[in-house]
């Protein structure tokens, strides 16, 4: 069994959860929140919790339509790729010379142990960070808290000041990797150059665990 089911469960039982889960499920009854309600946990669901070796951190769900797919970052493939993600390829591409794929569905990354987590869940519909402050970032911190408690050593990609607020949690026996946020508002602040990719496989191969392959098949 999925050991974040289990973690999902837990953290159901907390008193900040419950607030989280009154406050959101209103949300969803009165307004337009992405993702859609049963996608919220898709990069758990997706990831085994014993298999996961990078965790790419993002900050809350993309906010237009039909984008928002629970992987952070990732769009289905018939969305047109978000200029975040399209900086993302354009990193890949530099680093490690892979072409840039041709759609933005992430979801071939995951399956090779990618936790695609945001810090925030959910958001509703035009109003980006609209969700931030409501318990969500408790919930990712402490997936953050158990991940960095297991003992196979693991990439954690850390990518603006949100994300970069939870390094002080993780030991240092991981490999915590920052840099500004791949928007096109600050990537070329230090995120373009920043090389994540190379290092994270570096990383793997030197802990013994097989390098993620970060090209993604065209459709």
């Amino acid at each position: 069994m999925n050991r974040f089911k289990t973690i999902v469960e837990i953290e159901s039982q907390k008193e900040y959860y419950q607030k989280l889960h009154k406050i959101i499920d209103q949300e969803y009854q009165t307004k337009t929140i992405y993702p859609p309600k049963q996608q919220i946990f898709r990069a758990l669901n997706l990831c085994n919790f014993d298999d996961v070796k990078v965790v790419i951190l993002g900050q809350d769900p993309y906010h237009e339509p039909h984008q928002a797919n629970g992987l952070a970052f990732s769009v289905t493939k018939d969305v047109r790729i978000p200029p975040s993600l399209v900086n993302i390829y354009k990193e890949i591409h530099d680093d490690l010379g892979l072409p840039i794929p041709n759609h933005g569905d992430l979801t071939y990354w995951a399956k090779q142990g990618v936790l695609l987590l945001n810090n925030v869940l959910t958001v509703e519909k035009g109003k980006a960070n609209s969700h931030k402050g409501l318990g969500w970032e408790t919930f990712t911190l402490n997936v953050v808290h158990y991940l960095n408690e297991r003992e196979k050593p693991l990439v954690f990609i850390l990518w603006g000041k949100n994300a970069i607020e939870k390094k002080k949690y993780i030991d240092s026996r991981h490999l915590v990797l920052t840099s500004v946020h791949p928007s096109p508002l600050s990537a070329y602040r230090g995120f373009f150059g920043s090389r994540p990719f190379s290092k994270t496989n570096e990383f793997l191969i030197k802990n013994g665990m097989t390098p993620i392959d970060w090209s993604i098949p065209n459709v």
